[in-house]
């Protein structure tokens, strides 16, 4: 069964193109090959990270020429990307490749409770997430396993969570936020364009843009967040 909450209009084929070729693209293709009806075919990567010609006994190709290799017309893309740089690494990527005209799937996994909510393009959801009704996920979201995503929530673009985040009802989450393992975040919470939640943390009340929060409750750090992920 394909899993796939992106728009279909575009969808004729079922051969995927993952971007990377360590932890994150492995597991995306462990969850790819197991639950779902795509077909990996070839992994890709900047040409200077480009050490081995293989990866898990399929080719891998340099980004930079990819849509030569493997034209946009014939193939599908995901960049399930881990959050360094406070997502910006995402995001570039993320924005180069649709500029090279690929259609990107999302991977929601079978073990995830969704309601039906809309979910973006490049999303990255893994098992017992629980996203209550009336919640909207925007493009190239990461939710690790087990999170909490409560009631009536807006989540931008390029956000990511780890595992076992409690977000409550009616909070708004910029583009580019970053929550650590076991955060808790309060009802009606705005979390601030580029904010860094350390694990553990409460989050109380709404953060600035490129904050760095810690504690509970949490505490505006002196570093921002781009100063320490």
């Amino acid at each position: 069964m394909i899993i796939n909450y992106t728009n279909t209009q575009y969808m004729f084929t079922n051969k995927v193109i993952i971007f990377g070729n360590s932890d994150s693209a492995e597991l995306a293709h462990y969850y790819l090959t197991n639950d779902s009806n795509y077909e990996v075919v070839a992994f890709t990567v900047n040409q200077e990270y480009l050490t081995e010609d293989t990866f898990h006994n399929l080719p891998v190709v340099p980004f930079e020429n990819l849509e030569s290799i493997y034209p946009p017309s014939e193939y599908l893309f995901f960049a399930p990307m881990t959050g360094v740089k406070m997502n910006i690494v995402r995001k570039n990527i993320y924005e180069e490749g649709k500029k090279k005209g690929y259609e990107y799937i999302s991977y929601v996994s079978s073990k995830a409770t969704v309601c039906g909510n809309t979910i973006g393009k490049n999303c990255f959801i893994l098992e017992d997430n629980t996203l209550q009704p009336f919640t909207s996920i925007g493009n190239n979201v990461v939710m690790w396993s087990g999170n909490h995503i409560g009631h009536h929530r807006k989540i931008e673009d390029h956000v990511f969570f780890t595992s076992h985040i409690v977000l409550s009802g009616h909070c708004y989450v910029k583009e580019r936020a970053w929550f650590g393992v076991n955060a808790t975040i309060r009802d009606y919470t705005t979390i601030g364009e580029g904010s860094l939640i350390a694990m553990g943390s409460l989050i109380t009340k709404n953060t600035d843009d490129n904050g760095f929060y810690m504690g509970s409750p949490a505490k505006k750090q002196e570093k921002s967040a781009l100063e320490v992920y």
